[in-house]
């Protein structure tokens, strides 16, 4: 009897955590569905390689918007990256102090801040000091989103390297630092990998950092120091008019931007084959 009341608890459990990872899936698939068929029309050659036309006037494209999101996204990376990787490094090898706690308590606490905070972030210290939009500050804002989690990736890759492995580079006489550079970074280097790419993911579709720092441009880039457009600010720009031209181009835009992501997931998953294969 007691065997027959586990299993019914075992069954009624199993088809709880079914219905559940069901629940979740069908607003993703949702989202993909009315995003692939009401954007896959507008994708052409012309959408990814030409700038948008003046209203009322057919064709053109997002290919400003495009380029423009590559080198914000890029700037991003060469602030966020090493920042995050050192700061998590710093905390996994010798973070174990007050002031480690303290860089601890702030990756926390910029990990849940808004991303529009970043933004004003970045329209504070650079657009206002430069007076003017541009790619940098678009990138300086989006690294403050980056940050947080390649430092707290970082860490808690670095944390799952055997101790052992530690000791033995220390036994046989190599310096602690040389040991994190060499040993400890190279076999943790799978999941620091992991996390940029996940954090470039999800910086990649931000919008609100974007209207207070590079703004948007309906050419191509003049350069890192001038306003910039971007997909995600391209899309919400087009997709608050009342033209149905500009709406097609929105959810077009919005198909290219989930392609991108979807390509960076892919990457992740080749990188951590051998890691979880």
């Amino acid at each position: 009897m007691k065997w027959n009341k586990r299993k019914l608890i075992d069954r009624i459990m199993s088809f709880l955590a079914a219905s559940c990872v069901v629940i979740a899936i069908i607003p993703l698939l949702s989202i993909l569905y009315t995003v692939t068929i009401n954007g896959i029309s507008s994708i052409n050659l012309d959408f990814l390689t030409q700038l948008p036309k003046p209203v009322g006037e057919a064709g053109g494209g997002l290919g400003n918007a495009i380029q423009g999101t590559f080198i914000v996204v890029g700037i991003a990376c060469l602030i966020g990256l090493p920042v995050g990787i050192l700061a998590g490094v710093y905390l996994s090898e010798y973070g174990d102090n007050r002031f480690g706690r303290f860089v601890s308590f702030v990756a926390d606490v910029l990990t849940g801040t808004p991303s529009i905070a970043a933004g004003m972030f970045g329209y504070t210290l650079i657009v206002l000091y430069f007076g003017s939009f541009s790619a940098i500050a678009g990138g300086a804002a989006l690294s403050v989103l980056m940050i947080p989690i390649v430092t707290r990736t970082t860490e808690e890759s670095l944390r799952l390297v055997p101790g052992s492995i530690k000791e033995a580079s220390l036994a046989l006489g190599i310096p602690k630092w040389k040991t994190t550079l060499y040993i400890v970074l190279s076999t943790a280097r799978s999941g620091i990998v992991t996390g940029a790419l996940l954090a470039i993911a999800r910086i990649s579709g931000e919008t609100a950092p974007l209207l207070f720092t590079s703004f948007g441009n309906m050419f191509w880039s003049g350069g890192i120091d001038k306003p910039i457009s971007t997909l995600p600010v391209q899309i919400y720009t087009y997709a608050i008019t009342p033209f149905p031209d500009w709406h097609a181009k929105a959810w077009g835009g919005a198909l290219v931007l989930i392609i991108l992501i979807l390509i960076l997931n892919i990457g992740v998953r080749f990188v951590t084959r051998k890691k979880y294969g």
